[in-house]
């Protein structure tokens, strides 16, 4: 269970952090309202766990960043607006950032490169110079590289959150999303990610689709 006050305090320390000269209002409401978010009932894999296991990937990766606290805004907000049925979730969680980190005191420049790491989530596919786009992406993606026991969960929970989907066209649509992720020439960019985490991500999605590949009724 994730440490709700341990996640608070986070976002408070990467507010003040990115906040201009004058401050601005007390940040543990705008911490409450994206908490409230991530603790949605749609949600089983894009939940307060993953927004953990994102930053803590950032620390991680963070002497790479241009701006860390920046990218761990961007981390907060990257799937704030999450309804699964929904096409357009990093575009409205993008747009939730323009709207409250202006409020809350963080700069236009600032808060427009939260909104763009934000979206740079769509496809995880950061240019070779952005920095801050690549630790966003590499530790978004960190859970591809997860042990055996940690990427069934992981993939189990996907399918919860897609109940909704026959199984016919979850496997197709899911395998399409591990077909375009093993076209990516690199999944990992950072110079940690590529050594640490590339070789078992495209392990572990291999061998989901493989999976995938075999008929519903296969014992196999």
């Amino acid at each position: 269970m994730a440490d709700l006050d341990a996640l608070r305090a986070r976002f408070v320390r990467t507010l003040e952090a990115t906040r201009g000269p004058a401050g601005g209002p007390d940040p543990v409401p705008y911490a409450d309202d994206l908490l409230g978010r991530w603790q949605e009932p749609q949600r089983r894999y894009h939940t307060v766990r993953h927004l953990t296991a994102v930053l803590d990937h950032i620390d991680v990766l963070e002497t790479y960043a241009h701006d860390p606290d920046v990218v761990r805004l961007a981390a907060w907000f990257h799937d704030a607006v999450y309804l699964p049925d929904r096409s357009e979730n990093e575009e409205r969680s993008a747009r939730l950032a323009e709207r409250a980190l202006p409020e809350a005191g963080v700069p236009a420049a600032k808060t427009a490169e939260v909104a763009r790491l934000v979206r740079l989530t769509v496809g995880h596919d950061p240019a070779d110079d952005d920095p801050d786009g690549q630790v966003l992406c590499d530790a978004d993606l960190a859970i591809l590289a997860s042990p055996p026991s940690a990427y069934a969960a992981y993939t189990a929970a996907v399918r919860e959150e897609y109940h909704f989907v026959p199984n016919d066209a979850f496997r197709t649509g899911r395998a399409a999303i591990l077909r375009q992720l093993l076209d990516l020439p690199r999944l990992f960019r950072t110079p940690y990610g590529a050594s640490e985490w590339e070789a078992t991500a495209r392990y572990n999605l291999t061998a989901e689709l493989e999976m995938l590949s075999l008929p519903a009724d296969d014992p196999s």
